[in-house]
């Protein structure tokens, strides 16, 4: 693997970049204030702005280290940050990246978080030279593995009681991909 750090990614609709400290507001009234889009998350709901500040500002002191990967997801129509997804955790010796997500509740339910996701995906595979990717969600929000399988993830288990969010202790669903099975499946897209 070669890791290249948050480097700017951009699809259709939408621009993936390192955090800045501006992008204080537009999270907090954007996604983090809102107990909807926080409630299968593991961090609670933002109560204040200074306190999204106090995030931002420790993403953008990790913008120089090449093993951080955390996206502010732009959508171009506005140019301000509707959400963020990032590498949440790294197993090296496998060459495995844990990939976790967020977004407004005002850009649900429109291929979104699948369109960035994607680009995501095909960045660790064929730039950092990741071998595996790998997500979960709690079991009550079956919308998020929906992401999951229209990206090409394949459904691996159910951990019960593995994880702990706003809702407290729950079940999580795992999914992953291979970038072999990336590979194949981009390569029957490109004959077709």
């Amino acid at each position: 693997m070669e890791h290249l750090g948050s480097r700017r990614l951009e699809t259709e609709r939408l621009i993936m970049r390192a955090f800045v400290p501006e992008d204080a507001r537009p999270m907090f009234r954007n996604w983090a204030n809102d107990p909807e889009v926080t409630r299968f998350l593991t961090w609670p709901t933002h109560t204040s702005e200074e306190v999204t500040s106090k995030v931002v500002a420790s993403w953008v002191e990790k913008n120089s280290d090449p093993a951080s990967y955390q996206w502010a997801i732009v959508w171009k129509e506005t140019m301000e940050p509707i959400g963020s997804i990032s590498v949440v955790t790294w197993r090296e010796e496998v060459g495995e990246a844990q990939v976790g997500y967020c977004i407004g509740k005002e850009w649900w339910h429109r291929g979104i978080t699948t369109e960035c996701f994607s680009e995501v995906i095909r960045f660790l595979f064929r730039e950092v030279g990741v071998n595996r990717i790998f997500a979960q969600h709690d079991a009550n929000n079956p919308h998020s593995g929906m992401v999951m399988k229209k990206c090409g993830l394949r459904y691996e288990g159910l951990l019960r009681q593995a994880g702990r969010n706003n809702q407290g202790i729950c079940d999580m669903c795992v999914y992953g991909i291979l970038r072999g099975d990336y590979e194949a499946e981009q390569g029957k897209s490109a004959g077709k």
